[in-house]
């Protein structure tokens, strides 16, 4: 029987998103996480692994010669080393789109956490600010309104443009980086990067993470930003220079970020961001909706099934 092996399944399935179709498919072995020191081992003799986070370096993959696919549970392959698995004849498959709307959702959520600051005044409400108040009403700080401002974003792949018809939705002017393309919606403008880091109002990342992408939100260009212009991002965490984000947010030079993702995660506790003034993290969540994650688990197992039948589907590495 076949067997297939999951390195790390809890974010999947944490107990609500069954394994269900997989397990039809062949002799299916779940492990909730996978340290670095225990991957070999737990990867031999399977014939397809499948992977959330766990990296699957080129040592790795050397290491186990029966194998004959990998299905990466997410959109990003960052985590397998694609050039050596290509040489090896390893196809390499991911789920695309699954979390477009989510992670869509996700992102104007934290816009309007910006902006509307709904998590601080319920907290001030609970803690009895409201109660204390001599007024019927009280704000925290300025809130912002979206009608009008430039939403510049970064990677106008299906998530960006998701992001973008609900910012118009909202008022909002929308621009994105690069050249025009055929596809592009009637309302967007296209702008180069740099100019659109000096005019946007909000700038949002939904761009993959390559070696020319690493490290894009840098100290040069968090300095071209207005003072009041808001950062997201819901894509990946070293697109991001952290320091020089927290620095900027410090001296008053950027008028809040948001992120959803970070650089290492989980991060650790000397993350200059943590303590950074008008910065909103939440736990790269953005993706993990039941609605999505049941649409990865479904594209997964016919993943799995396309490189068991000869035919991968969704396959990063084609020859």
């Amino acid at each position: 029987m076949t067997r297939l092996v999951v390195l790390d399944g809890y974010t999947l399935n944490p107990g609500d998103n069954p394994w269900t179709e997989l397990t039809a498919l062949g002799e299916l072995v779940v492990h909730e996480r996978t340290a670095a020191a225990d991957v070999v081992a737990r990867s031999l003799g399977a014939e397809i692994l499948l992977t959330n986070k766990t990296p699957l370096d080129a040592r790795t993959l050397e290491q186990l010669p029966g194998l004959r696919g990998v299905c990466v549970l997410a959109t990003g392959v960052n985590v397998v080393d694609v050039a050596r698995a290509t040489t090896l004849h390893i196809p390499i498959c991911n789920v695309p789109a699954y979390s477009t709307q989510s992670t869509a959702q996700h992102t104007i959520a934290l816009l309007l956490e910006l902006t509307n600051r709904v998590g601080a005044h319920d907290r001030a409400v609970h803690e009895g600010g409201w109660v204390r108040s001599r007024d019927f009403s009280f704000t925290l700080a300025p809130l912002i309104e979206l009608q009008g401002l430039t939403l510049g974003v970064v990677g106008f792949g299906s998530i960006g443009r998701a992001v973008a018809e609900i910012a118009r939705a909202l008022g909002m002017l929308v621009v994105a980086a690069g050249e025009p393309r055929p596809a592009d919606p009637a309302f967007l403008r296209r702008m180069p990067l740099d100019e659109l880091f000096r005019t946007a109002d909000v700038v949002t990342l939904h761009c993959p993470l390559t070696e020319q992408t690493r490290g894009l939100v840098n100290a040069a260009r968090l300095s071209t930003m207005r003072p009041s212009a808001l950062l997201i991002n819901a894509a990946r965490g070293p697109l991001v220079d952290e320091a020089a984000l927290a620095d900027a947010l410090g001296r008053g030079a950027l008028a809040g970020a948001a992120l959803d993702v970070l650089s290492q995660e989980p991060p650790s506790a000397d993350n200059p961001l943590l303590t950074a003034p008008r910065c909103v993290i939440t736990p790269h969540h953005a993706w993990a909706t039941l609605a999505a994650r049941r649409r990865a688990m479904q594209v997964s197992a016919q993943n799995v099934r396309s490189i068991l039948d000869g035919a991968p589907q969704n396959q990063v590495n084609r020859p």
